[in-house]
């Protein structure tokens, strides 16, 4: 007998779609601090022996962020991510076919506040990234000092992120099989700060190692651009120059992220809050740009295959931008 259940109703789903997005907000906010203060209490608790266990394993796995992570696939496909992506929505747009057997280098830009539409179309299945790219496994790249805290470590392996070192981008893209795709935020934290309602800027002008990886393996690089990605949030005003961003810069340079003051909407408001606004985003995945090999690549070849990249970076942008609402006067501009 087969058991049929009835459709969630409006009201319920908008429900859920939200509280999933406050608990992903909420994951990169403050659990990292939850679950350091938690290791540490249990310490004191007579759990005690649970968090020594802890220890001397998480000492033995120390190098799983830079070994390709540790993804765990009923984390990928929970049906958290698809009520996140129902909430926007998120969509994953591909324009050409990847061969499996080959090994590819993602830029994904923009950057975002969150890095939403990174997240959810690399980290999860939500969007149907396996689906799309058929024998091909995505792999996120993250600040390395996040995977140094207990449990928030094994949660963020469990989606396919890893460390962002050179050590762990080489571990995936030398796999011989091919079948890797290794996506790199290129502007990084730092783009955030510029990260508000249709800004097309890209902090990509002199960020040129990941063009240098790409030559030492003879992996092609792939544009990526996702529309709406910094629409999600409003920021405070923070010019080039102004008190707040040097602040900003100089805790950048001390903590290792940055720090930008964003707000959207609330929980169950919609003037003032942390929860992102329900804006289309809509990630395009552009055509593989090839790449001769070159274990010591000069800078003039360097820089000839990264004029290259933003060339193809910016023909993505021209030609989708028009189907997402993007004014026909904006382009892209590199800083």
């Amino acid at each position: 007998m087969k058991i049929e259940f009835a459709p969630l109703s409006v009201p319920l789903r908008r429900r859920l779609q939200t509280a999933s997005v406050v608990q992903w907000v909420f994951s990169f906010l403050a659990l990292a601090q939850c679950c350091t203060a938690a290791f540490i209490a249990l310490f004191f608790t007579r759990f005690w022996l649970l968090c020594v266990l802890y220890a001397v394993w998480w000492f033995k796995d120390r190098e799983k962020p830079s070994k390709g992570g540790r993804r765990i696939h009923a984390i990928r496909n929970s049906v958290v991510w698809r009520y996140m992506r129902d909430y926007f929505p998120v969509t994953l747009v591909k324009t050409v076919e990847l061969d499996p057997r080959q090994n590819y280098l993602m830029g994904f830009h923009p950057h975002g506040v969150l890095a939403a539409g990174a997240f959810l179309n690399f980290c999860t299945e939500a969007s149907g990234f396996s689906t799309l790219f058929p024998g091909i496994t995505p792999h996120l790249m993250m600040l390395s000092m996040w995977f140094r805290i207990p449990f928030f470590r094994d949660y963020l392996m469990s989606g396919g992120l890893v460390s962002s070192d050179k050590e762990s981008a080489s571990y995936v893209l030398k796999n011989p099989e091919g079948g890797n795709v290794l996506a790199i935020i290129i502007g990084g934290a730092q783009e955030a700060l510029d990260a508000r309602p249709g800004s097309c800027t890209l902090l990509l002008k002199n960020r040129k190692g990941f063009v240098r990886l790409a030559m030492e393996h003879g992996t092609p690089l792939v544009p990526v651009f996702s529309f709406g990605e910094n629409d999600l949030f409003e920021q405070v005003r923070n010019p080039q120059g102004s008190w707040l961003r040097r602040a900003q810069h100089r805790l950048q340079k001390i903590m290792g992220i940055s720090l930008p003051l964003f707000h959207a909407r609330g929980i169950f408001q919609y003037s003032f809050g942390l929860v992102p606004y329900r804006r289309p985003i809509y990630t395009v995945v552009g055509k593989p740009i090839p790449v001769q090999r070159n274990h010591k690549p000069s800078e003039e070849e360097v820089n000839q295959v990264h004029e290259k990249y933003l060339k193809e970076l910016s023909k993505l942008f021209e030609e989708h931008k028009a189907k997402y609402n993007i004014p026909e006067d904006r382009h892209l501009e590199f800083i």
